[in-house]
C-alpha cells in the first residue's frame, strides 16, 4: 500500500502552512501551464487523483463538469475536502492508487496533481487509467521531475551565496528515496524521465505535451522562494491521450 504520510500530524500541519493548500490551484506556481494542457471540462466525467483538499475537484465542477470523483489515501485529506466543498457533482472516496479499479470507459479526463511519484507501481496505474478512459479521453499530470527526485538520494545540493544548485546524481539509479519533508521517512519513487514516458506509451497512451516546468520572471519577482527552480526543474507536466 502507498504510504500514507498526509495523515501523520506533523507532516499533515506542515503541509497546511503551504500557499498550494492556503490559497488553493492560485497557490500553485505551475497552475497555468497545466490548466493550458486540460481539455474542455464541461459536461465531462473527471477523476483526480490524489485530490488533497480538494481544490481542483470544485474548479472542475465550477467548469461545468457533469461529474468529478476526488480520491486520496489520506483521510485527513479527505475530511478537510468534504468541510471546504459545498455543492453537488463532487464524490470525494478513499482509494490507494496502487490498487485502483475503475470502470472501463467511464471517464473523460483522469487529472493528478503531485502524487504519482509517491507510487511504486505506476505501470498499473497507467494501464488502469487507459482502459478506464474513454476513447479520445485525457490524462493530465505533474509530478516531480527525475532530475530532482535522483538529488534526494543523498540529500545532494551545493549551496553558494545563499543559493542552491542540485547536480545530477544517481540518475540511472531508479527506485525509493526517502526525504525529511514536514516529517522524517517521507517515501518517493525515483524513475528517470523515459521510465515514465515509456510506461506510458507500453500502456497504450499517445503523449501530447510535455513541460518540464520552471517559473518565469514575473513569478520570481513575486515570489522571490522559486529562484532555485530556475537551477533546475522540480517539476514535470504532461498531457496524454486514449487513441480514438
Amino acid at each position: 500500500m502507498t504510504q500514507n504520510i498526509y495523515d501523520d500530524p506533523q507532516f499533515f500541519a506542515g503541509y497546511a502552512t503551504l500557499d498550494r493548500s492556503v490559497k488553493g490551484l492560485d497557490g500553485a506556481p505551475e497552475w497555468l501551464a497545466l490548466q493550458q494542457m486540460l481539455p474542455a471540462i464541461e459536461g465531462k466525467a473527471i477523476i483526480d487523483l490524489g485530490c488533497g483538499y480538494g481544490w481542483f475537484c470544485r474548479w472542475a465542477q465550477q467548469q461545468g463538469a457533469a461529474h468529478v470523483l476526488g480520491l486520496d489515501v489520506s483521510e485527513k485529506m479527505l475530511a478537510r475536502a468534504r468541510e471546504m466543498t459545498e455543492v453537488p457533482g463532487i464524490d470525494y472516496q478513499r482509494a490507494d492508487l496502487e490498487a485502483l479499479m475503475l470502470p472501463a470507459d467511464s471517464l473523460d479526463l483522469a487529472y493528478s496533481s503531485l502524487a504519482l511519484h509517491y507510487l511504486q507501481n505506476i505501470d498499473r496505474l497507467f494501464r488502469t487509467l487507459f482502459q478506464a478512459l474513454k476513447p479520445g479521453g485525457k490524462l493530465v499530470f505533474s509530478a516531480e521531475h527525475p532530475i530532482y527526485t535522483a538529488a534526494l538520494k543523498q540529500g545532494w545540493f551545493i549551496e553558494h551565496d545563499g543559493q542552491k544548485t542540485w547536480p545530477v546524481a544517481n540518475y540511472q539509479l531508479e527506485g525509493e528515496r526517502l526525504s525529511n519533508w514536514f516529517a522524517n521517512g517521507v517515501k518517493k519513487q525515483h524513475r528517470k524521465l523515459a521510465t515514465w514516458i515509456n510506461a506510458l506509451i507500453a500502456a497504450g497512451f499517445v503523449i501530447e505535451q510535455l513541460d518540464e516546468w520552471g517559473p518565469s520572471a514575473g513569478q520570481i519577482a513575486a515570489n522571490p522562494g522559486l529562484a532555485e527552480e530556475k537551477e533546475r526543474p522540480m517539476l514535470f507536466l504532461l498531457s496524454a491521450r486514449k487513441p480514438g
